[in-house]
């Protein structure tokens, strides 16, 4: 079975072919503005070195980090009309409360609160005001928003009021997208509030990103399906992302981190993934990335859907160096992309990180004589800077004081020094594309989440096996090969305050791909 891995980054998209669980070639190419061309230009390249028949690939899996960087950098993202289900409860704590002001601004700052909402026991809290939602329709229409983001109290108990909500706005102000918190996040009304807005705010890019993959894969002549990578390490639809972006936050990283264990075999490490843009640092457990058991902080904003443990800063290949009256100051802004046409050692005018690695002697890319006029002082104190950002995010990442082996990836791992503190540095073989051989490796998945009622003689263990089985129906329908599924999260919560001896069920499976016959 052959199988296409793609890793479309803000600097680089990076493709593997894996023939079962052997890489047989790996390349890199420039991300470009329009997606499309980089990827092809990656699909050519390791067709072309792998020697095989592009008729032969079964399948493409990609994973991206647009839609994480979008956040840490402040870009592509719309307005949002932000509306919380919760009066008279919660009016001190607005909408984005806790967001930083610059993020706020760029996604609007519409907040609105509106009565409604539930009690933890699934009592009403109070009515939902539906001619509340009527008139904030008319300000979406009148601002012109792009999306808008529901987030009822206690809506993991009740979920009715998001649902009408939703069905007044899809009625006053067709053709808007509507998220509901519910479909996001968790319990705790802040963060799985967060979430909904940031999913709502990427869902133009995710519409033209998913169009612009599909359109690549067709001018590049492949009629495989293609996946695109989610942050648990498994694969989703094309038609998912585009409703939910932010399933792919931390995509990146989690396949890096993936790729880090099937590259090096090691289970339990620290895993270092340098791009054009961003480092992400996250600890193998097992072989698996560690998964956050509290909020997830994504540039600056409090979320709580499940995500890989993973810290990540704005220091790439690509990012800026301003030596200004505070000292040095390396990020987060990138020129991404454009690092092979901007920075000074391939002939441009911009002082970036890569540029402090040629002149410090830890890279061979572009032309070294281009930056031998770097103050010896600036590339030191820039190299120390880019240095202790990097053991900062280890020593963050570590479970233990233990010493563990430090595994450095992806294309900007050029910056990492030979060792962090008293940590290994390792590069495996292959280290510059671990995140699309990770992409390559992904499972299918299904899951089931939701609410059974134990009445008429229904037990909890026959509950149990009617979700594990819509689970399993799930993941096969996706393409995975029954014999290898097996269960890998499972869980109920008895929901006491509702009626019916109600408990909530939350299975997920995951398996390998089965061949493509289509």
């Amino acid at each position: 079975m052959y199988r296409v891995g793609i890793d479309v980054g803000g600097t680089n998209t990076d493709a593997v072919i894996l023939q079962d669980k052997t890489v047989l070639a790996g390349v890199k190419a420039s991300t470009t503005e329009d997606v499309t061309t980089g990827v092809i230009e990656a699909l050519e390249n390791v067709i072309a070195a792998s020697g095989i028949d592009r008729k032969a690939i079964d399948a493409v899996m990609i994973g991206t980090t647009h839609f994480t960087n979008a956040v840490i950098e402040r870009r592509h993202m719309d307005e949002v009309a932000a509306i919380r289900l919760g009066l008279p409860s919660g009016a001190g704590l607005p909408p984005m409360v806790d967001w930083p002001d610059d993020i706020r601004e760029i996604v609007g700052n519409h907040g609105y609160q509106v009565k409604g909402g539930y009690e933890f026991d699934g009592r009403i809290l109070s009515p939902l005001d539906e001619d509340e939602i009527v008139r904030i329709a008319g300000e979406i229409r009148a601002k012109g928003l792009k999306a808008a983001a529901v987030t009822c109290v206690f809506s993991g108990i009740n979920d009715a009021m998001e649902l009408r909500t939703r069905e007044l706005l899809y009625r006053h102000c067709p053709g808007v997208p509507v998220v509901m918190s519910k479909d996001i996040g968790r319990h705790g009304l802040l963060a799985r509030e967060s979430a909904a807005i940031m999913n709502a705010s990427l869902l133009s890019l995710a519409d033209r990103t998913v169009a612009a993959f599909q359109k690549a894969l067709v001018q590049a002549g492949l009629t495989c399906p293609f996946y695109i990578t989610q942050n648990d390490g498994t694969l989703m639809a094309a038609d998912v992302v585009r409703a939910f972006p932010v399933l792919t936050f931390a995509s990146g990283p989690t396949n890096s981190m993936r790729g880090a264990a099937f590259l090096t075999g090691l289970k339990d490490a620290v895993v270092v993934d340098v791009g054009g843009t961003t480092t992400d640092v996250g600890s193998l457990s097992h072989g698996f990335p560690r998964q956050a058991s509290t909020t997830v902080d994504i540039g600056g904003v409090k979320t709580n859907f499940r995500m890989p443990d993973v810290f990540s800063i704005g220091l790439g290949g690509g990012s800026l160096v301003v030596n200004g009256e505070k000292g040095i100051s390396i990020g987060p802004k990138s020129v991404g992309y454009r690092v092979r046409r901007e920075a000074l050692c391939f002939g441009g005018s911009t002082l970036t990180a890569t540029d402090i690695a040629v002149a410090a002697g830890k890279a061979d890319v572009g032309d070294k004589a281009l930056v031998d006029s770097l103050a010896p002082a600036l590339v030191e104190a820039a190299v120390a800077r880019i240095n202790a950002m990097l053991e900062a995010c280890v020593e963050r990442s570590r479970i233990s004081s233990t010493p563990v082996p430090v595994i450095a990836v992806g294309g900007g791992s050029i910056l990492m020094p030979d060792r962090i503190g008293e940590l290994e540095v390792l590069r495996p073989e292959n280290f510059a594309v671990a995140n699309a051989v990770g992409a390559a490796i992904a499972q299918i998945s299904g899951e089931t989440d939701r609410v059974f009622s134990l009445i008429d003689g229904k037990t909890r263990e026959a509950a149990l096996a009617e979700a594990e089985a819509e689970a399993r129906d799930k993941a096969i329908a996706a393409g995975a090969i029954p014999e290898t599924l097996e269960v890998i999260e499972r869980e109920d919560t008895p929901l006491a305050y509702l009626p019916g001896n109600a408990t909530r069920i939350h299975v997920k499976v995951v398996g390998e791909m089965g061949a493509y016959h289509g």
